[in-house]
């Protein structure tokens, strides 16, 4: 923020970071994980809730600390430490640290560390990376998504194995009145 320029972060900065976020459940991982942002209003008003906020105004980063909340809506994410950094008075790069969870009312999205380049249209999930929808987990350890094409793409480099893995639960099958389970 340099001379003249005011500090956005609890506003449309947050809005960002929030979205560009709730992005790691969207898009192509829709099928697998369930968490999507389907209906959302991205024009909902966003709260940040934090034990502690620091305007860096020289380098122009910002950081909310302490059991972060953000949400808009029925989405929230929650993580340790937000940080937003600022280029040309907007948001080019939010770092979130620490217990990262996106939660939304179909499903989870949880890791380590969650990184969203702005420029690069790009969010990065690290660490225990875990999506959920009910009873289906999918899991590895680096989630990456390209915001402009729509791919996502899940690694589990240092996992047992070094597989991703997911478990899928089918829908239970219903039987018809001719089945009654005779033969």
């Amino acid at each position: 923020w340099g001379q003249g320029e005011e500090m956005s972060i609890g506003s449309s900065s947050a809005r960002i970071a929030f979205l560009g976020l709730a992005l790691l459940a969207s898009g192509s991982l829709a099928a697998a994980s369930g968490v999507n942002l389907g209906g959302h209003d991205s024009g909902a008003p966003v709260a940040v809730s934090a034990k502690n906020f620091t305007g860096d105004f020289e380098n122009k980063i910002g950081t909310y600390s302490g059991d972060v909340i953000v949400s808009q809506g029925n989405f929230k994410l929650h993580a340790d430490t937000v940080r937003i950094a600022v280029a040309k008075g907007k948001a080019s790069t939010i770092i979130a640290t620490g217990n990262v969870l996106f939660d939304e009312p179909r499903g989870t999205a949880s890791g380590g560390k969650a990184v969203y380049d702005m420029a690069g249209r790009a969010i990065t999930l690290t660490g225990n990376v875990v999506l959920t929808k009910g009873k289906n987990v999918m899991r590895g350890t680096r989630l990456t998504v390209n915001l402009d094409s729509g791919q996502a793409t899940m690694a589990a480099q240092g996992m047992p194995g070094g597989r991703v893995q997911g478990l899928f639960t089918l829908p239970p099958k219903h039987k018809t009145p001719k089945d009654n389970g005779k033969k």
